[in-house]
C-alpha cells in the first residue's frame, strides 16, 4: 500500500496572518492563489522585496499595530483604531500619545504584571506539591 501525501494548501488569508502582513496590500497573485507549506516556508526563510517592504512600512494588520503601540487589539478598537496602519501613523501616533493610548497602554501593563504574578503563584503551588 503505498501512501500519497498531498501538499498542504492554505488559504491567502491565513498565509498573510502567519507572515504578519495585511492581505489587502499583498500582490495581486499572493490574493488569488493558494499557498502551499512549503512556499510559506520559502517566504519565511528568503522573504521577496514585496515581503519586506510590507513588514518594514505596512500597511500592517491589527495584531501587528497593537503589538508596536504596545495595546491589546481590543485597545485599538476602544481608541478607534480599527484599519491597518502603516509604520509612518503607527511611530505618529506614538509621538502624539493620545489619552486613549496611555490608558491602553497601562492596561496593557497591568494585565502583564496580573499574568505573571498568576504565573508565579502557579509555579509556587506545584513547588509545594512537589516538596509534600
Amino acid at each position: 500500500m503505498t501512501s500519497h501525501q498531498t501538499t498542504q494548501t492554505m488559504k491567502p488569508a491565513t498565509a498573510a496572518k502567519k507572515l504578519g502582513v495585511y492581505l489587502q496590500a499583498t500582490p495581486a497573485a499572493f490574493q488569488e492563489g493558494v499557498v502551499t507549506r512549503a512556499e510559506l516556508n520559502a517566504l519565511q526563510a528568503d522573504p521577496p522585496e514585496w515581503l519586506r517592504e510590507l513588514r518594514r512600512n505596512g500597511p500592517h494588520p491589527r495584531p501587528v499595530v497593537a503589538a508596536k503601540l504596545g495595546v491589546s487589539i481590543s485597545g485599538l478598537a476602544r481608541g478607534g483604531v480599527t484599519e491597518a496602519l502603516t509604520t509612518e501613523q503607527i511611530e505618529a501616533l506614538k509621538t502624539e500619545n493620545p489619552e486613549w493610548l496611555q490608558k491602553e497602554r497601562a492596561t496593557q501593563a497591568e494585565v502583564r504584571k496580573e499574568t505573571a504574578r498568576l504565573k508565579e503563584k502557579k509555579r509556587a503551588e506545584a513547588e509545594d506539591e512537589g516538596a509534600a
